[in-house]
């Protein structure tokens, strides 16, 4: 499968684990999320079209996993953190409904039920993880969907490029502000680890639907 190197972010010597996690496994380390398939070739606007309802069943409700995971971080250090997050998702949720309806129908795809059945199921372990008790878990996943949503982000916007959708400013965190809080909460072993279980789960679950994504591509070559 051709593709266009990903952008990854820098691993300093500096850089905490969760932002490790999210460049070595991440959606910009996916081939397929780089791939002339999704972003530039024949089937490009088909491909991304799937790509978008996918991430609109996954992130496009409300509560979703900042919200879920707010009701669960105590940690004083999070909450201006927490705030901007749940308020620049609404701009995101309402950015991938534009782009679910501009892009038109999931495209006809062989096994699309266990497609489907696939994804929910996805999404139950997000909601399940983002409501966590365990102290750090929560606020991982969050900060893990922050991070990786660079990389989904650019992808949305090929897709609103291609059908005539304005491209809303993304006012999410900045890695930068990620690193901070993570540095913040991280004074534990305990908290850290369970932050870095929670960026895990949640960067393996991206990374499952941009299996599911690469296979239903190959599954549609022929069909």
């Amino acid at each position: 499968m051709a593709s266009i190197a990903p952008s990854l972010p820098d691993k300093r010597p500096d850089t905490d684990v969760l932002s490790q996690l999210v460049a070595a496994e991440g959606t910009g380390s996916h081939l397929y999320a780089a791939s002339v398939e999704l972003l530039s070739g024949r089937f490009a606007t088909r491909n991304l079209a799937d790509a978008v309802h996918y991430l609109s069943t996954l992130h496009g409700r409300n509560p979703g996993v900042v919200d879920h995971a707010a009701l669960r971080t105590a940690h004083e250090a999070a909450r201006q953190w927490m705030l901007q997050t749940i308020n620049s998702f609404v701009v995101e949720r309402n950015y991938l409904t534009k782009l679910a309806v501009a892009v038109g129908p999931l495209p006809s795809t062989p096994g699309q039920a266990e497609s489907e059945s696939a994804v929910v199921g996805q999404r139950h372990a997000l909601e399940m993880l983002a409501q966590s008790d365990r102290d750090g878990c929560a606020i991982g996943a969050a900060i893990g969907l922050v991070l990786d949503w660079t990389s989904i982000r650019g992808l949305l916007n090929v897709a609103a490029d291609r059908v005539g959708v304005e491209m809303p400013e993304c006012t999410l965190p900045s890695p930068a502000a990620c690193h901070e809080l993570v540095v913040a909460l991280a004074k534990s072993p305990g908290v850290e680890r369970a932050m870095a279980f929670g960026c895990a789960q949640l960067i393996g679950q991206h990374r499952g639907l941009w299996d599911l994504l690469e296979a239903r591509q190959l599954a549609r070559t022929d069909y």
